[in-house]
């Protein structure tokens, strides 16, 4: 059974906040209600829903004693039975506490790990898998910095990607990705193993991270790199030094007040997941319990070729469909490691 007095205080929060909306709140107090009034409308309507369909239950389970009403209620009852629970549990999801970071943009970090030449191709693979799934959800996907090697790979990729609910849905990519393939480069056909990191960073705002002009340093330079797409075509290319933690950022793009503008969002981004991660481990226990702890260095999937296979080894999903995969359709990934998060964070509550 859902805790009733827990229904009851959401149900109270929401119509003060209805009330105080429709009454005029002060200008600097509207986006917050709005956007706690927005996140608790769905949630308050399920209550209605559940409540509606207990109360019909507990009117025809009375029924029965009427028996001008019996047959009807005999009726009534097995399709609420039946349709209680499956309201409850989508009332818990609901309840369940938010990542405050889900509804804003992504800041998407690609780099080759082991295997060299490989490993930079495959990198590209990746980019060019996140560009098209972006574009299948209709989100907007934006470079912000692209470092080419010659034979086509990337030795770095930035993008920002935004749309409804990106970090929500991308936030499980973050880890190491290992593919097991033959190399184009191979001559013998031997199947070679590389991997490349992805980090998925919630886009942070400036009222997120105070960064004091003190704590960085800014230099203008050319871009350069072999295979770099704006090789010796702009002298405005800008790295930035967060002083403190040692973090470089870097964009390359034509327009100088673009890359510090670029450069600062990825600094930011950075810097609040820093920030996240700490909380979270401060949490260890939490952390276990969730496939989406967004630890670096751990090995989350293998993208076999040979066998037109992928698994991902947190939840020990194997999918023969990696060339729709490569292709952006990371729906099923996608939705199997969210429903294990949700289920292992509804355990948790249980608990």
């Amino acid at each position: 059974m859902l805790p009733q007095d827990t229904l009851d205080q959401i149900t109270r929060r929401f119509e003060f906040l209805e009330a105080k909306l429709a009454s005029g709140a002060a200008p600097a107090e509207i986006a917050a209600l709005s956007r706690e009034y927005s996140d608790l409308k769905p949630v308050v309507s399920e209550i209605a829903a559940y409540r509606r369909a207990s109360n019909d239950l507990a009117e025809a389970e009375a029924m029965l004693d009427d028996p001008e009403m019996r047959a009807l209620a005999e009726d009534e009852i097995p399709r609420l039975k039946a349709r209680i629970p499956e309201m409850e549990q989508a009332l818990r999801l609901a309840l369940l506490p938010k990542d405050a970071a889900d509804a804003r943009p992504a800041i998407l970090e690609i780099r080759p790990g082991t295997g060299g030449d490989e490993a930079a191709l495959f990198a590209a693979d990746l980019l060019r898998m996140y560009q098209r799934h972006a574009e299948q959800q209709g989100w907007r996907f934006q470079m912000l910095e692209l470092a080419e090697t010659e034979l086509g790979g990337i030795k770095e990729a930035v993008a920002r990607i935004e749309g409804e609910g990106v970090f929500a849905r991308l936030k499980y990519e973050s880890g190491v990705h290992r593919v097991q393939r033959v190399p184009e480069t191979e001559a013998s056909g031997r199947i070679h193993t590389s991997a490349a990191t992805v980090a998925v960073l919630p886009e942070a705002e400036e009222v997120d991270i105070d960064i004091p002009a003190s704590d960085i340093r800014i230099d203008t330079m050319r871009a350069s790199g072999a295979g770099g797409q704006h090789v010796n075509t702009t002298d405005s290319a800008v790295r930035i030094t967060h002083l403190p933690t040692g973090i470089i950022v870097t964009s390359s793009e034509k327009s100088q007040h673009q890359n510090r503008a670029n450069a600062m969002a990825v600094l930011r981004a950075r810097l609040y997941d820093l920030e996240r991660s700490r909380v979270d481990a401060s949490r260890a226990a939490d952390r276990k319990a969730q496939v989406g702890s967004g630890d670096r260095s751990e090995r989350i999937r293998t993208y076999n070729f040979p066998q037109g296979r992928m698994t991902d080894h947190r939840i020990n999903l194997t999918l023969y469909a990696l060339a729709q995969i490569m292709a952006g359709d990371l729906t099923e990934i996608i939705d199997a490691l969210t429903a294990h998060d949700q289920a292992a964070k509804l355990a948790e509550m249980d608990a």
